[in-house]
């Protein structure tokens, strides 16, 4: 059931949700409700009237040691394929098809709502700063006045919200080894992993704004197993404008010995290793240009989403503990009712994709994509993407312990960013 506008963003958000590409700056008088009604993000910061929304208080403290903060916690209640229906006010198409793909399997456990989110203070400065200053580009397909931080906290159309997940803060430079798995429909699967460095354009960086300045973050993925895999690499200039100047990608194959540029690592050209189950922009949720849909806004939602997922990073489990048929192992997923932004994206006339149809539900504390529905040429569900957020509060930034997209006609799907059994 979708729940009203934060009063804050008035009735001028309300008349524009419905525009393409609307300008992007807000007056300094809504810019001013940022840090008192709402979070410096953007989010409500009060709870909901129910009562089973609390208000935010600034998030996890920063501690300079990673752990799971809430180790007592019970689920309230388990959503099953038995009860699903009593709560489909609150579920996403994909989750409900979910529940009656696998009825016997597929699980929610429904705990307390913790609204754990915090950044660092320069991300909720810059944020405000971009309220009234940051404007989209190119009908929408790049940012003028962007440095860091969240471009639209008060978003007034659909475009804004998803440039709010692209470009999101994730830290300054990061190096990670994660796995990936393709489970056949048996659960036959084998382990695919990665070595991931990224290095984004922020404070945190020696990023200098006179410096390609259309460049959002340098990426380069190698490939570390299986044995006929290892040695690929991925090397990515990501651009914010990525219709003036595409994306700068390059591959090296190991058999070959040698480096391509790779153009195919966008939009829905294959993920890497995927096995066909995912596009290069279902990577991170959502990446790369969002010219070839028209995004619609379409309000908020109450939702339950995978959230505060500190038991798929606990160093106990091995990988076959998570990776089973169907789906992951449920039991190790938790779930919280929070508001989000629920955003469709419409294949532009004219326009190639193998989705014709997205819908985005957008964590209004993070902006971080927590499910995406993806629908086909004929206007079917196809797949259901979800992605168990955590956040990593002794570096203050949200991200996700392990994506998924499950494929509803196979029967098979990915999960990615799994690191139990690494280092």
């Amino acid at each position: 059931m979708f729940k009203r506008y934060s009063k804050t963003l008035g009735s001028a958000l309300a008349l524009s949700l419905m525009v393409g590409t609307a300008h992007a700056e807000v007056s300094a008088d809504k810019a001013a409700a940022l840090g008192k009604t709402l979070t410096p993000v953007g989010a409500e910061m009060a709870g909901n009237a129910a009562g089973t929304i609390p208000s935010w208080n600034g998030g996890l403290a920063k501690t300079d040691e990673f752990k799971n903060p809430f180790p007592e916690d019970k689920p309230k209640f388990v959503i099953t394929g038995a009860n699903y229906k009593e709560y489909a006010a609150n579920l996403t198409d994909g989750q409900k098809a979910m529940f009656a793909k696998y009825p016997d399997t597929y699980k929610m456990p429904v705990y307390e709502t913790r609204r754990t989110s915090a950044y660092p203070q320069f991300i909720y400065d810059d944020s405000k700063t971009n309220a009234t200053k940051t404007k989209l580009l190119a009908n929408g397909n790049g940012l003028e006045n962007y440095e860091e931080g969240v471009p639209f906290p008060l978003p007034q159309n659909g475009v804004e919200a998803i440039w709010n997940h692209i470009v999101r803060y994730r830290g300054g430079s990061v190096s990670r080894v994660v796995a990936q798995a393709t489970p056949q429909v048996n659960g036959d699967y084998t382990i695919v992993r990665f070595k991931d460095e990224f290095t984004f354009r922020n404070k945190l960086t020696d990023y200098k704004p006179d410096q390609d300045k259309n460049v959002l973050f340098y990426f380069k993925q190698d490939v570390i197993s299986p044995a006929r895999l290892a040695g690929n690499v991925l090397l990515v200039h990501e651009t914010l404008d990525q219709v003036k100047e595409p994306r700068k990608a390059w591959v090296y194959n190991a058999g070959q010995r040698r480096v391509r540029r790779a153009p195919q690592v966008s939009y829905d050209g294959p993920g890497t290793a995927s096995d066909g189950l995912r596009t290069s922009d279902n990577f991170d949720m959502y990446n790369g240009a969002p010219d070839r849909y028209d995004w619609k806004l379409e309000g908020k939602q109450e939702i339950y989403i995978p959230y505060n997922s500190y038991k798929l990073k606990d160093k106990k489990l091995k990988y076959a503990d998570i990776v089973k048929p169907g789906h992951i192992n449920q039991d190790l997923a938790r779930y919280e009712l929070h508001r989000v932004w629920k955003v469709t994206a419409t294949l532009k006339e004219g326009k190639r994709h193998i989705y014709a149809k997205r819908v985005f539900y957008l964590d209004e504390d993070t902006w971080q994509a927590s499910e995406i529905d993806h629908y086909d040429g004929r206007g079917e569900l196809w797949r259901v993407a979800e992605s168990h957020n955590v956040m990593y509060y002794n570096h203050q930034v949200p991200w996700y312990a392990l994506e998924t997209l499950y494929d509803l006609n196979s029967g098979r799907y990915l999960a990615l960013g799994m690191d139990n059994e690494e280092d």
